[in-house]
Order: structure tokens, then sequence, then C-alpha cells
């Protein structure tokens, strides 16, 4: 009768766990039906701020699986943004690391709103603005430049999703500040094979959503200035360096000013033999000057090996 009872029992739950997952499985979206039931708002944000729909739409797609995943659906939350700063209810999710804080939202439309606010509130993404909204290729790589995801292949992933789904065209209801960017972009190409880009000539980067160039033999403040419309302050400024500083020590350089703190992800650095502030600051694109006040230290003083540096608060007194 025991055994009779305990079979009859896994049975029952079995039957129940088999229930529950077709359920699950009945219940989870398409790509198709996310695209119809976001696109609009999309669109409307499109309008609004400058971000493409194509690029909103396929970060979510990306970031919330279609909308099923654990994170989309217990926390409204599809674009994968953590709680940096947010006061608001969150909830924790495995993701680069164990239990990371992610932002709740009461609804989806507040993700979708609250993505936008994090784009166009942020410096280390200001630059995408100025790329026309029909640019999705180049706002998926700015995005992954600007540290959006850790992912290597994060716009690849974009650009494909928008391809397959033809998100692109969703883009041609644009904003006019958009289509003043997309002519210019346009006259930009058109008059390519009569005017040499030096941009071209020299490829950019981004580091902590910091542009930088590689610094190559030969190059100079006044070459490097040149090449990039500078003033002639700018790239000893905003590299922290004199003047008459021998660049040729350097690997690279910033031709933007750099931050006021750190990537997100990257909160403390344990200072390694060799370490300078300088070489620290240069690291993760974070001013020299922020770096002392940061660590209450006195400018021109160094640290020690293994002093762990705060990147993005104040140490408290």
């Amino acid at each position: 009768m025991a055994y009779k009872t305990l079979f009859s029992i896994a049975l029952s739950l079995l039957f129940l766990f088999i229930n529950a997952t077709a359920f699950s499985q009945s219940n989870r979206i398409s790509r198709e039906q996310y695209i119809e039931t976001y696109k609009d708002w999309a669109i409307k944000d499109m309008q609004k701020t400058g971000i493409p729909a194509s690029i909103k739409l396929a970060q979510g797609i990306l970031e919330s699986g279609n909308g099923n995943s654990k994170l989309a659906i217990e926390a409204n939350n599809h674009f994968g943004i953590k709680c940096h700063e947010w006061e608001g209810e969150r909830v924790f999710h495995h993701d680069d690391a164990r239990n990371e804080c992610f932002r709740k939202y009461a609804n989806p439309l507040q993700s979708f709103e609250d993505h936008s606010t994090f784009l166009t509130s942020r410096p280390r993404y200001s630059k995408l603005f100025e790329l026309a909204t029909t640019d999705y290729k180049g706002w998926a790589h700015g995005l992954r430049e600007a540290g959006y995801a850790t992912n290597p292949q994060y716009a690849q992933l974009l650009i494909r999703i928008i391809e397959e789904s033809e998100l692109y065209l969703l883009d041609q209801n644009i904003s006019e500040t958009a289509r003043r960017s997309n002519r210019e972009s346009q006259r930009r190409q058109a008059s390519s094979d009569l005017v040499i880009n030096i941009f071209e000539k020299r490829p950019t980067e981004y580091n902590n959503g910091v542009k930088y160039v590689q610094v190559r033999e030969g190059d100079t403040f006044e070459s490097l200035t040149s090449m990039f419309g500078l003033k002639a302050w700018e790239l000893p400024h905003y590299n922290d360096l004199p003047s008459n500083a021998d660049i040729s020590a350097y690997s690279f350089l910033y031709i933007e000013s750099k931050r006021r703190n750190a990537h997100p992800d990257h909160s403390v650095h344990t200072v390694k033999t060799g370490d300078s502030m300088h070489e620290i600051s240069q690291m993760y694109g974070i001013r020299l000057k922020r770096l002392y006040y940061l660590n209450r230290m006195e400018p021109g003083s160094e640290p020690s090996v293994g002093d762990r540096l705060n990147l993005r608060r104040r140490v408290k007194k």
C-alpha cells in the first residue's frame, strides 16, 4: 500500500511538472510578438530622444530574451540595467558576478523610459547622439565601445537582430534633429571621394566612454592636434601632461576629456609594482585631479604597492 501511495504521489508530481512546463512554454512570447507589442513605444521614444527604434527594440530583445527572461518577468527590466545610484525597488540576479543588483520597475513602460534616461543622462553615451538615427550600426558599435555590455560581440548581436527582423525600417520616421544629422552624414559620404577624411587615417577607440587614439612613431602633440582639429592646449590637458611632454613614452592619448569617475565595472584598483597615479588615471579614463580627490591624497604623491584606490566614490575619513 505504501509503495502504491508513493508511486501515486510521484506520478502526480510528474504530471504537475509537465503541465507547469507546458503552461510556461505556452506563455513565452516570440520575437515577432515582442516587436509588435513594443514597437510603438520605441518609435515614440525615438522621436523624443533620438535613440533609434531599431536599437531600442534590439537591446530589449537581446537583454530580455524577447521579454521572457526572469529579470523581465519578475522586475519588468528589459534592458539589463543595474542599480547604479538607483533608489527604487531592486532585485538580485546572477550576471557577470553573483547576486548583482538590478533595477525593478512597476511595468515594462517604466523600463523603456528609464533606458532612455540612462542613455541620455550619461556623458559616456553623448557621442551616440551625434549619429544619424538611421545609423543603427554606428549606434550598435558605439554602445559596445561606451561599455553598455561586456560581451565583445554585443554590437554584432544587435545588428544581426535588427537585420533579421528588418527593424531598421522603423528608423525612417525620425525627428528633425535626426534628419539634419542624417543629411550631414550623407553629405560627408558623398564628398568622401574628393576630401581625405583625416579621422579615417587614424582609427579611434573608447575607454570608459572616452575617445582615444593609439600613438604611433613620429606623432607629436602638434600633429595629433592638427589631425583631430583640436586646440593646442587640449591634448596635454585631456591627458594630464605638460605641453612639452614626450608622447612617444605613451601608447595612447585621449582626444577628449576624461571622466570624473571610472566605469561602474571598475570601482577599485589595487596598486601593482610600477603603477603611478597618472598611469592609473589613464588606465581607467578618469581625471588625475579627481583620482587624487577620491582617495584624499595630496596632488603629486604616489601610492604604495598593495594600496586600494577608489575609482568612483571618495574614501571615508
